[in-house]
């Protein structure tokens, strides 16, 4: 079997996913060329397929929606290729912090820093949500961080429509696991996206909004205040309230 051979057989057996969804499907692999062939690509860093050695069987696993913990959520998405960014990345940035945490910050996209180190906020501007966060007596530790996108968009441009599509689902799934009380959106990019409507932040700022029962906030990006720093006093006063309402809801848990 030639090498054309071999790869015109691997690429038939991926065009399944295309009638299956989320599960490729393999019959038993008699061909040894074939499944060393199969192997040889690196198969198993597809999540939603795993080969079984003792019986030569590619077995489906389960789909990431159907992840029980955020530890495994991560595991099944991180080499997610959906969308173009998925091949420009250096890494994929999922988000960090309690995955049982009363408190979820959603920022916009990772940065430069960011797709670096795989890790959300740890530039400029995360140095800065750091602070803040400390300011009303929080860690870092005890909430969980992440942004609507998962990979950085080149030069730091603003999400486009398409990879908010395909991205989403996994911050939707991420929210399930975590449930939290509240929801902190960091900038104009999260609260649209969250709510499905443009709004001023004028408008959006020390109000309590509705997600999906869940309580919501909305302040400046930290990126934002770097650039205008009389924005803060606002910053602080959107974080305080924050804070009060969670001393509130720990007082009644």
């Amino acid at each position: 079997m030639t090498e054309k051979d071999i790869v015109t057989q691997i690429e038939s057996y991926f065009k399944q996913q295309k009638q299956f969804g989320d599960v490729i499907y393999f019959d038993k692999l008699k061909n040894t060329v074939l499944k060393t062939a199969l192997e040889a690509t690196d198969i198993k860093s597809i999540k939603n397929v795993v080969i079984d050695a003792e019986t030569d069987l590619f077995e489906p696993v389960k789909s990431w929606k159907h992840a029980e913990s955020i530890s495994e959520l991560k595991i099944l998405i991180e080499d997610c290729l959906n969308c173009p960014l998925g091949h420009t990345r250096t890494n994929f940035v999922f988000g960090s912090g309690n995955p049982n945490a009363d408190i979820m910050i959603i920022g916009e996209a990772p940065g430069a820093d960011e797709d670096m180190q795989g890790l959300p906020f740890v530039g400029r501007a995360g140095q800065l949500l750091t602070k803040i966060l400390e300011a009303i007596n929080l860690k870092r530790e005890e909430v969980f961080i992440c942004n609507i996108l998962k990979c950085r968009p080149p030069q730091n441009r603003p999400p486009l429509p398409t990879e908010v599509e395909q991205c989403e689902p996994y911050l939707k799934k991420q929210i399930e696991l975590i449930k939290p009380a509240f929801i902190l959106a960091l900038g104009l990019t999260a609260i649209d996206t969250l709510l499905k409507s443009k709004h001023k932040m004028g408008e959006m700022r020390g109000k309590v909004l509705n997600y999906h029962g869940i309580k919501m906030l909305v302040t400046y990006h930290p990126s934002a205040l770097l650039r205008n720093p009389d924005w803060k006093k606002q910053t602080w006063d959107d974080v305080k309230l924050l804070r009060r309402m969670y001393d509130e809801y720990l007082k009644n848990k």
